[in-house]
């Protein structure tokens, strides 16, 4: 198992955002105990979709729960230049094609009971990929270690990736950045992924202006009063993933395709993970 460290910005420590991210935990929770594979997704990039998904995993791992981020935006990921320190050869990338097994792409954190699988190479055929039987294989073998798996997906407005994964976990959420997201475009996407037999389970509102009005008064209030004890109120979060958004049908650039080394393996090679070191069943 590969070992890394996790880095968060300032805003993501503050208090008011993780009590928000424990809220967010609880009603994932109150969905259903068979709800335990979740995938995130957008409309369009630069929602905030992949701060949600780091931070509602890590508010899980914080409650005791043994949780696993599978990072699946394979065609732009951001997570390993905006969390990751340290060395990470291998991802989902090299699970999905049968090169390596399972258990070699996790990557333990610095967070008890918190794993990460990053994206990897970049393939030519993402949606193929997370569509076919190695990946439902993958999230099958996950649920008999993990308590919960969060999946984070490309952008649902730009690419179908979202909806072929979302059709093979237990819910869906949403994430919509306020006042940049039409209520016509938001229904659209959901109607994908109504489409796809997908079940959304609810949708976050991100990037709300919390420095006006009467929550705004009181989030900043308790931000500051707890912040003696949890840390200093920095305000909210601006996902600063470097990504504008972008015209809702348009559809990115093709990918130069993942170098092709050594013997593909087949389903029958993926591992259940029992072998792992630090990671067990969890029952």
């Amino acid at each position: 198992m590969q070992q890394t460290t996790l880095h968060f910005s300032e805003a993501e420590n503050n208090y008011q955002m993780k009590e928000s991210y424990k809220t967010l935990r609880s009603n994932v929770e109150f969905s259903g105990q068979d709800v335990r594979a979740i995938s995130v997704t957008s409309c369009t990039p630069g929602e905030g979709k992949s701060s949600v998904s780091m931070a509602l995993a890590r508010a899980f791992a914080e409650a005791g729960k043994k949780t696993v981020l599978v990072d699946a935006d394979m065609r732009k990921s951001v997570m390993v230049g905006r969390y990751k320190t340290g060395s990470v050869r291998l991802g989902l990338t090299h699970c999905l094609v049968g090169r390596e097994k399972l258990s070699n792409v996790i990557c333990e954190t610095d967070i008890p009971n918190l794993y990460v699988i990053f994206s990897g190479p970049i393939p030519p055929n993402p949606s193929e990929l997370l569509g076919g039987e190695i990946f439902k294989k993958i999230l099958d073998n996950m649920k008999n270690v993990f308590d919960y798996i969060i999946v984070d997906t490309p952008p649902l407005g730009s690419v179908i990736d979202a909806a072929v994964i979302a059709k093979q976990c237990d819910g869906t959420i949403m994430v919509i950045e306020d006042n940049a997201i039409s209520y016509r475009f938001a229904q659209r996407v959901k109607g994908q992924l109504d489409k796809a037999g997908a079940k959304v389970i609810g949708a976050v509102l991100n990037k709300v202006d919390m420095s006006g009005g009467v929550y705004g008064h009181y989030g900043k209030y308790y931000g500051k009063y707890y912040g003696k004890y949890y840390g200093k109120y920095y305000g909210r979060d601006n996902d600063s993933s470097g990504m504008g958004a972008v015209e809702p049908e348009r559809v990115g650039p093709p990918r130069r395709p993942a170098e092709n080394r050594g013997p593909r393996r087949g389903t029958a090679d993926l591992d259940e993970l029992d072998y792992v070191e630090g990671v067990v069943r969890k029952d």
